[in-house]
């Protein structure tokens, strides 16, 4: 059997956008006919001397200027004849397409993350209560189905919460917004990790809140560098990712996490816990928010385990809070749209989305594996599962000079700069996001990348 195989000597450009130009050009020829099964990705990978990862990026190209659609299991093809839609012309795909990005902390590519959400629009838009709900008004806290449905998912993933105790919010970065704008007042004092997300950081401003970095090292945030701030100046908030600091991967330990919540209901503390990044629940400590459930506020979201456009979190609050902070989120939206709710909640009552899980999960482990092997003899931190990982870099090696040599090599990463509170010099490393890449073969190519520019004089090299 012949299969298609196009000639990209006519097309500029990186390789894999040549691919999907030759796609929609051999369909304007009717070289390909609407219908028609375009060759396996391997096989096409084969015959161009490419890599499978440029043909897969290539096949999406195609599928976002709407000339083919990919169906789970079956393959990719030439999309019927069909007028243009608004979604279709309301795509742009970027203009740094040919960077590989691991700048993001987002979970891994897969197909059924696009079928997950076709099927729970699908389901939506065939049920009357559903379509009722979306051009309705709820509760500034979600509807109390909502509310059980995300519940008992938290409790298959080993958090155990109750519905009557969350808010359903347009994803963690919204929950940590609403806690500071919510219950602490401008120059009010936050503090944080010295190295920590900058979402956060970004929140803290926005509320006009001061916010203090407290020294951390192998296990966390010092209590020591913490009981003195408090006894100079409490603040009135902490925030911390007990269970990965982002963007180092540092584990808060147990003795830590009891005198955190020690030292919080002596000087009277809120407590907000960023749970977030997710990990399983044997690689989790203790939750803040069963060692102290009164005063700690705890955020989570669909973004890293099911897919970030979704926007759909939690936040638990103690009781006491719980009214304020539904009044908070009235001001600021009046409710999360309960269309992207019910997405969320059809979801992640599928069996798929456990499975869709189990392999991100092995995935991180593999591409974390690959990553270690990949820069063997560097220093490097991170959970085993986790989707980020933090290097630090040798002795004379500017983090920012390195950032912008493995740009211009088409790599794109973190430098320490953005994560850093307060005025505190940034550590010379970055951060790599590993769950980022396509695919393992566009992670190793970057990982080649930045290896090969560790090497490049005037940057130190290691010694093994």
């Amino acid at each position: 059997m012949t299969i298609w195989v196009p000639s990209l000597e006519s097309f500029s450009g990186p390789r894999y956008r040549a691919i999907a130009q030759s796609i929609g050009a051999a369909i304007s020829a009717g070289e390909l006919a609407p219908g028609e099964r375009l060759p396996p990705q391997r096989r096409l990978a084969d015959a161009l001397g490419v890599t499978v990862g440029t043909v897969t990026r290539g096949y999406a190209e195609a599928e976002h200027h709407g000339w083919v659609n990919a169906r789970v299991g079956s393959g990719t093809y030439v999309r019927q004849h069909a007028p243009r839609t608004v979604f279709d012309m309301a795509w742009n795909p970027s203009d740094n397409s040919d960077i590989i990005d691991l700048s993001l902390s987002l979970p891994p590519p897969h197909p059924l993350r696009q079928q997950a959400f076709s099927d729970a629009l699908s389901v939506i838009s065939s049920s009357p209560a559903a379509l009722t709900r979306g051009v309705s008004y709820l509760d500034a806290r979600g509807s109390e189905g909502h509310r059980e449905s995300l519940a008992r998912w938290l409790e298959q993933l080993g958090m155990t919460l109750r519905a009557d105790e969350l808010l359903i919010t347009q994803g963690g970065q919204h929950g940590i917004s609403l806690v500071l704008s919510t219950l602490l007042r401008p120059g009010e004092l936050i503090a944080a990790d010295t190295l920590t997300y900058p979402g956060a950081i970004s929140a803290a401003q926005q509320a006009h809140l001061k916010m203090v970095g407290i020294a951390f090292d192998e296990e966390g945030m010092c209590m020591d560098a913490l009981e003195a701030q408090c006894a100079r100046q409490p603040p009135r908030l902490i925030y911390v990712t007990p269970d990965q600091n982002n963007p180092t991967g540092v584990c808060l330990s147990e003795e830590r996490r009891e005198r955190l919540v020690s030292l919080a209901r002596r000087y009277d503390i809120w407590l907000l816990e960023d749970g977030v990044q997710y990990l399983p629940v044997e690689q989790r400590g203790t939750p803040l928010y069963q060692l102290a459930p009164e005063r700690t506020l705890f955020v989570f979201s669909t973004t890293k385990v099911l897919a970030g456009g979704l926007r759909i979190g939690v936040l638990r609050s103690p009781d006491v809070l719980l009214e304020r902070l539904a009044a908070g989120l009235r001001a600021q939206s009046w409710m999360v749209p309960p269309l992207m709710v019910d997405i969320a909640c059809h979801w992640v009552a599928q069996p798929a989305a456990g499975s869709l899980l189990a392999w991100q999960t092995d995935e991180l482990a593999v591409r974390q594996q690959l990553t270690t092997q990949a820069l063997f003899g560097y220093t490097l931190s991170g959970r085993p599962k986790s989707s980020n990982v933090w290097l630090s870099l040798p002795e004379g090696v500017r983090a920012i000079e390195l950032c912008e040599r493995l740009q211009q090599q088409g790599v794109k990463v973190s430098s320490a700069e953005p994560f850093c509170v307060g005025s505190a010099p940034a550590p010379q490393a970055i951060r790599i996001c590993i769950g980022a890449a396509a695919d393992r073969q566009m992670l190793n190519q970057a990982l080649t990348v930045i290896k090969q520019c560790l090497a490049q004089p005037p940057l130190a090299t290691v010694t093994v």
